[in-house]
């Protein structure tokens, strides 16, 4: 069967609609499912040096003075080269923060960490979110935020740092003396005066040590969703800060990661504003 110069051309025009709406199709789906759009994110991490972040090294015992804003003389925060690309390395050697110098609302950030080999106390750091106020709010040590427990064997707790407060679904354990997050349970208040400071996950995702764990957070208004490797294990809801008795809405803040106990190596610190949270995550 021949066919015409001019019908051979419609019908290739016509197949190659077609597949520019395929692949526009599957974009689409990809990053409405994920939430995460590559193109779409911004580093945190610049690759060199600490420029953008404020660090902070609490007391070395309690009841100290603080070592303060900007002194690390431990090279607690550190850019290292590892595994052919340069991280952020965080010794863990003392209680201390990172901090960015801005504020962020509406977002997702995606982290990528794995433990390192060396540990004063534990493998243990937190994602900190929503930070605001003045360092040493929060043990010391942080701002008030909201903490995305990175905690090994605990990775996505949520805990209220300082003054922060969030009302959490939850079930209460059998002895009544610990908290953990479920779609299904009452939604219970966590903060300082409040039921409890922490509401644990509800399940473990986290990679065996040694392996690279994928973190992703959602904040949009007053709720965030805790995602460690791809599945949500907290969703946290009415997020605020305490002031005077009364709890005031907190919808942005700045990002600190902590030092405390273990060393940890982040390769990925991306950031992008969203508009809403994946519907996926919230079911």
């Amino acid at each position: 069967m021949k066919i015409s110069h001019a019908s051979y051309i419609r019908l290739l025009k016509t197949n190659y609609l077609r597949m520019k709406k395929l692949i526009l199709i599957c974009i689409v789906i990809s990053v409405t499912t994920s939430g995460f759009s590559q193109k779409g994110m911004r580093s945190l991490l610049n690759g060199k040096d600490l420029k953008g972040w404020n660090t902070y090294i609490g007391p070395k015992e309690k009841g100290g003075s603080p070592v303060g804003l900007n002194v690390d003389p431990l090279k607690i925060f550190s850019v290292v080269k590892l595994d052919g690309a340069k991280v952020l390395r965080i010794s863990g050697e003392e209680n201390a923060s990172i901090a960015t110098e801005k504020e962020y609302e509406n977002y997702h950030i995606r982290m990528i960490f794995k433990w390192g080999d060396k540990a004063s106390k534990q493998l243990n750091s937190g994602l900190l979110y929503h930070s605001y106020g003045e360092f040493g709010a929060g043990l010391d040590v942080w701002m008030s935020s909201h903490e995305f427990q990175l905690c090994t064997g605990k990775m996505g707790d949520s805990y209220c740092m300082g003054k922060s407060y969030f009302e959490i679904p939850a079930v209460k354990s059998d002895d009544g003396k610990s908290y953990t997050y479920s779609p299904t349970g009452e939604k219970t208040t966590f903060g300082q005066g409040q039921t409890a400071p922490i509401a644990g996950k509800s399940a473990d995702y986290e990679n065996p040590k040694g392996e690279w764990n994928v973190i992703d957070l959602y904040c949009l208004g007053r709720t965030s969703v805790h995602v460690v490797n791809g599945k949500v294990n907290m969703i946290n809801y009415n997020s605020g800060k305490i002031e005077n008795g009364e709890v005031q809405p907190l919808t942005k803040g700045k990002i600190q990661i902590q030092s405390e106990g273990g060393e940890l190596f982040v390769k990925t610190l991306g950031i992008e504003p969203i508009k809403a949270i994946p519907v996926g995550l919230l079911q």
